[in-house]
């Protein structure tokens, strides 16, 4: 695995261990590690054992693993169920090699993320002046605050903070709930981004609209490198 020590912005996208075109997607797109000038950034994909294929696609994975020196993989199923194992994962992971990444961004592989406007809008420093579960497992009502699981930002020293709370607690197979639980515990809140930046349905691609969005929901590999050169063009008709 590939060590930045001064890693400013830590991509975390989550994938599955059969969706190799998902992963190359990310790599070609959004996930590149050159795509936003002047922030070091270090990718990671998160992986499971495939419930079906997992011996199958082992030397498959470690290939690949082998070329882009960008896959961890632990010996969990990997189903959506499982999601909060993964994520767990990845903060672990973070924790022990990577504790120094100023930001961290958690994406599913299905979304469009624009992370040039999420550094430039949101990272960078101002000039002036983010289903059921058993009652047995989580007791409440209702959940914590907590940030849409598609994508989310948080600071690089909340990560070892988080998995360290999350060691105490019941885990549930919400993701993004329960990481707002460990948030919670820790007593820290969650900021919500102006309305329509962060985007949990879809949106029909347009290259100014996504211009001044971080993220949006489902958009398959396939879409990804279609749309992306367009979206990489120069274009001084878009609003700043």
């Amino acid at each position: 695995m590939k060590l930045h020590p001064s890693t400013r912005l830590l991509l975390v996208p989550v994938a599955v261990s059969l969706a190799l075109l998902g992963l190359r997607a990310v790599r070609r797109t959004w996930g590149d590690e050159a795509s936003v000038p002047g922030v070091a950034m270090l990718r990671l994909f998160l992986v499971g054992v495939h419930p079906v294929f997992g011996e199958e696609l082992r030397p498959v994975l470690e290939e690949e693993s082998q070329v882009y020196r960008d896959i961890i993989q632990q010996d969990f199923i990997d189903t959506y169920n499982n999601l909060t194992l993964k994520t767990l994962m990845g903060l672990e992971w973070v924790s022990k090699h990577c504790a120094n990444a100023s930001y961290v961004v958690k994406a599913d592989r299905d979304v469009f993320l624009n992370l040039k406007y999420l550094v430039r809008r949101f990272l960078l420093p101002k000039k002036h002046n983010f289903w059921f579960v058993p009652r047995e497992i989580y007791p409440n009502a209702t959940y914590p605050p907590y940030c849409g699981g598609p994508a989310y930002v948080i600071s690089g020293d909340l990560a070892p903070k988080i998995y360290g709370v999350a060691q105490t607690l019941p885990v549930i197979n919400m993701e993004d709930s329960f990481v707002g639980i460990c948030l919670h515990a820790l007593g820290v809140g969650v900021t919500d981004g102006p309305p329509g930046v962060f985007n949990m349905f879809r949106l029909e691609y347009e290259r100014c609209r996504f211009s001044r969005l971080v993220m949006v929901h489902h958009y398959q590999p396939r879409e990804l490198l279609r749309l992306w050169p367009h979206f990489q063009e120069e274009n001084g008709t878009c609003p700043p």
